[in-house]
């Protein structure tokens, strides 16, 4: 009897080994992506700098002439964190591009990591670069008159959420970077998909605002669904099936785009 416990024990220790050096891999691979934007700070403060100018380009010039039936701020701020999360996973297939046409791709591939770890590591630390931005753009909201009313817990809630649905959308721009010759071409190639999803979107304007042959397009999609979510999270406003329709589309993205992406790296050269 004893030899029959130790030997299911025994993978099961296995197995946990296994996992516990997966997510140290990971997390090495995060540091690494962490530390170059720390030495190379350039992207980071690009990455900031494009939704602030948004925030003040629309609070201060277009705001005026938008209305929303709230004040135009509280409608505004909600959007361009999710636009700028958005923007910021954009930053994987970038990142990716560029380890691989600097041939670190292969030489990862050739120490004793899991294979998992490249992708792990560089989505997880951009969803950390997304946390830093967002906790910037926040404070540039209060300081130009955003004031949610929905609660601390909301707030959180509604980050959480935006968070998840960029995390799960930059599996995809996994997959573009790993497919692009280099870091140029992936960022060009973001571009058709990223902008009708997020100027064609609830982001800036209501949907009822728009021509009526966009609304259902601009009504219907994820990104218009999560500032729905997020809008009416931090506003404490109703916001009928948003939340529970943007976890679908990045539960749905995941599930579709991580296969993918996860294949693309295999092949990759």
């Amino acid at each position: 009897m004893s030899l029959d416990i130790h030997t299911t024990t025994a993978p099961t220790r296995s197995q946990k080994s296994a996992v516990l050096w997966a997510i140290s891999d990971i997390m090495t691979i995060a540091r690494r992506n962490l530390l170059a934007l720390i030495r190379i700070p350039t992207a980071l403060v690009f990455s900031v700098i494009q939704p602030i100018m948004f925030v003040l380009l629309f609070r201060y010039v277009f705001g005026g002439a938008i209305h929303t039936g709230v004040d135009y701020v509280n409608f505004l701020i909600p959007g361009i964190l999710v636009q700028t999360t958005i923007f910021g996973a954009v930053g994987t297939a970038i990142g990716l591009a560029e380890d691989l046409q600097r041939g670190l791709i292969e030489r990862f591939r050739a120490l004793p990591m899991a294979r998992m770890a490249v992708l792990g590591g560089r989505t997880v630390s951009d969803l950390a670069r997304n946390v830093l931005v967002l906790v910037v753009i926040t404070v540039v909201g209060f300081c130009v008159g955003f004031r949610p009313h929905g609660g601390f817990v909301a707030y959180a809630q509604a980050s959480l959420l935006m968070l998840l649905f960029a995390y799960c959308l930059s599996w995809g721009f996994a997959y573009i970077g790993l497919a692009a010759p280099n870091s140029e071409t992936a960022q060009a190639m973001t571009f058709p998909l990223i902008f009708p999803l997020t100027f064609a979107s609830s982001i800036f304007v209501p949907v009822q605002q728009m021509p009526s042959w966009l609304q259902v397009f601009a009504r219907n999609q994820p990104v218009s669904q999560a500032a729905e979510a997020v809008r009416g999270l931090m506003l404490g406003l109703p916001h009928e099936h948003s939340t529970e329709l943007t976890l679908l589309w990045a539960l749905g993205a995941i599930a579709v785009l991580g296969p993918l992406a996860t294949m693309k790296f295999r092949r990759a050269a």
